[in-house]
């Protein structure tokens, strides 16, 4: 780059931002289903709502601020002006984070730590940042204020803190300490405000790259706070060929109350699409097997023709020569045919009758023939391929299975749905943390999706890599030979388990650490082993007479189990007490827990860990 520079050529740099595409997507939704124009560049940059959205941490799919260390930051620094997320991004970089510059502003933001100057003439400069050097403008201001620096010789000793030219760095601050003195500045104070900017040089960020990244960071915290359905489904779509995101993404639109449907021949197009306020329906585009051409026929016949019907009504008006068998069989699988009638596993029992009626219909009127009674297609009786077959339904875990074949991901269901209280209960790390470095043992709640089985090359024993997922993506794990030889019956594929384990002591800083798992228990074995048990809320004079307590008595008595039952009880003035039952325990079925929700109330009832 210096090279260039020294030729006389100009380097520029242009960000291709996929983020752009997502605000595009959204507003273009916005428009269609609402008839709003949204002006993007028009926003209340200082929106309550917004920093509402932010502080709360749901930061997922906000520009430059998903990482975990982002939303930490706009947490702790209780944002809530567009100044914040300026600042935030200039300290979220490896300098600040280094120099602890980022608590420093916390801290004095928050009022924790007293906010000085480094000389009296710079307050009007760092009062926006609280006394702390944070952007190269600032240092450009502070050489034109002390030393008389004209903006031309400021804008080289900025130049050589962007390029971290230290030599140049060090000349240019001889120059400024020398300047200040001159003018009658301390030196003593000038040298300690040039050994700042020394240090500042080596993560100083410009205000200008800050404020243009914050206002794209803004513009997608407004759609999700004002329109997190078309949100969603713009950031869903841009990330369609990233099953990790994509599985990220639909669990925070879940968090959002959004519901996201499997696709749909009647309904999706080649993307994520809003179909209700609060529904989002999955795109044809993400399905395996099915073409940019098959699509583009599925839709072409249903503007044309309208909502399909029944299977063979699909078949007979899309174009098999794009759509064949293979195509049908994945659209099966991924849940896009259910609106059609049957289940998936009628429908894939039919497929070869559909298509041989649809093909031979298909034939005669290319052919130019009429049938028999000169019917229109849509006042045809029904077919052969109509008449759905009487066979068994796929398994829960087989469906599920099929739709992670051809969209790389569950979306009608999960594996550890049904042990959702469990995985909120003892999972201390998620897939999306796993990677990240402890020192203490940490949990994870997980289904295996893959044990690939090695040879220690050291020792010539078994050991196993594992791939596993959970509601927020998938991640690795190392199972070692003593622990391997122990658990590897009970680590295997399609296995929901609690994995517990550690990270070695040498991967300390690395960005994403092995964990190594040390214990595995069957996520279906925690409530017949006694961890899990059941808290009932009683409260100072909160109603329970003596007709609910008999009850309560009689249901505990007649779903004995290995669960025990706590009392968590409140005086109404915050004193609390947690009491645990000697004898009565239950078992934690639907049925019990139903029953007990119905007699003391739905929200007096919630498991927790029994010890």
């Amino acid at each position: 780059m210096i090279g260039l520079e020294k030729i006389g050529m100009l380097k520029m740099d242009f960000l291709g931002l996929k983020t752009l595409t997502v605000i595009h997507d959204a507003t273009e939704m916005i428009r269609q289903r609402h008839g709003v124009d949204i002006e993007v560049d028009e926003l209340d940059l200082d929106d309550p709502k917004v920093y509402e959205l932010l502080r709360s941490g749901r930061t997922a799919g906000i520009f430059q601020f998903e990482s975990a260390l982002g939303t930490d930051m706009l947490r702790q620094l209780r944002a809530d002006r567009f100044d914040d997320l300026v600042a935030t991004n200039a300290l979220v970089r490896p300098g600040p984070l280094d120099s602890g510059m980022h608590q420093v502003f916390i801290r004095r933001k928050r009022g924790q730590e007293e906010v000085r100057y480094p000389h009296k003439d710079l307050r009007e400069i760092l009062e926006p940042t609280h006394g702390v050097i944070l952007y190269q403008e600032q240092v450009m201001r502070i050489a034109n204020v002390l030393a008389g620096f004209s903006l031309a010789e400021a804008d080289v000793l900025r130049r050589a803190m962007g390029k971290k030219d230290q030599a140049l760095i060090e000349r240019e601050l001889t120059r400024f300490t020398e300047r200040c003195v001159e003018r009658g500045h301390d030196r003593r104070t000038v040298e300690d405000i040039a050994g700042q900017i020394q240090t500042f040089g080596r993560y100083g960020f410009n205000k200008s790259h800050s404020v243009a990244y914050s206002i794209i960071s803004l513009q997608t915290a407004w759609l999700k706070a004002y329109y997190p359905a078309e949100f969603m489904a713009a950031l869903l779509s841009s990330e369609i060929g990233d099953t990790d995101k994509v599985v990220a993404y639909i669990n925070e639109a879940r968090e959002l109350h959004l519901e996201v449907l499997p696709p749909s021949v009647n309904e999706s197009g080649w993307k994520f699409t809003v179909t209700a306020d609060q529904q989002i329906r999955f795109g044809l585009g993400a399905i395996r097997n099915v073409g940019r051409s098959a699509i583009e026929s599925i839709i072409d016949a249903r503007t044309e023709g309208g909502p399909y019907r029944t299977l063979g009504d699909f078949c007979e008006r899309i174009d098999l020569r794009l759509c064949n068998k293979r195509v049908i069989e994945s659209l099966i699988a991924s849940g896009s045919l259910d609106q059609l009638g049957g289940h998936r596993a009628q429908l894939t029992a039919t497929v070869d009758a559909a298509l041989g009626e649809a093909q031979l219909r298909q034939a005669e009127r290319h052919a130019g023939q009429a049938n028999l009674f000169g019917d229109e297609p849509e006042q045809q009786p029904s077919t052969a391929a109509d008449t759905l077959p009487a066979v068994e339904p796929w398994s829960e875990a087989d469906r599920l299975a099929r739709e992670k074949a051809v969209l790389g991901f569950f979306i009608s269901g999960h594996p550890l749905e049904r042990y959702r209280d469990e995985v909120q209960l003892f999972s201390t790390r998620t897939t999306a943390t796993l990677g990240s470095w402890s020192e203490h043992q940490v949990s994870t709640a997980v289904v295996v999706t893959g044990v690939k089985r090695r040879i220690s090359r050291k020792s010539g024993a078994e050991y196993a890599r594992l791939t596993v997922e959970d509601f927020h993506g998938t991640a690795e794990a190392l199972v070692f030979p003593d622990t391997w030889s122990k658990l590897s019956d009970v680590i295997v594929p399609d296995a929901a388990l609690l994995l517990t384990g550690s990270y070695s002591a040498r991967d300390r800083g690395e960005e994403r650490a092995p964990f190594v798992v040390e214990d595995a228990k069957p996520l279906s074995s925690l409530r017949q082993s006694g961890a899990v048990g059941v808290s009932l809320t009683w409260a100072k004079g909160g109603g329970t007479d003596a007709k609910v307590a008999n009850g309560l008595v009689a249901l505990c008595a007649a779903h004995p189990g290995p669960a025990p039952v706590f009392i968590e009880w409140s005086d109404g003035n915050g004193s609390t007490a947690r009491l645990r039952s000697k004898r009565v325990r239950v078992q934690l079925d639907e049925s019990f827990l139903d029953a007990l929700k119905d007699l003391v109330g739905q929200e007096r009832v919630r498991l927790v860990k029994a010890t």
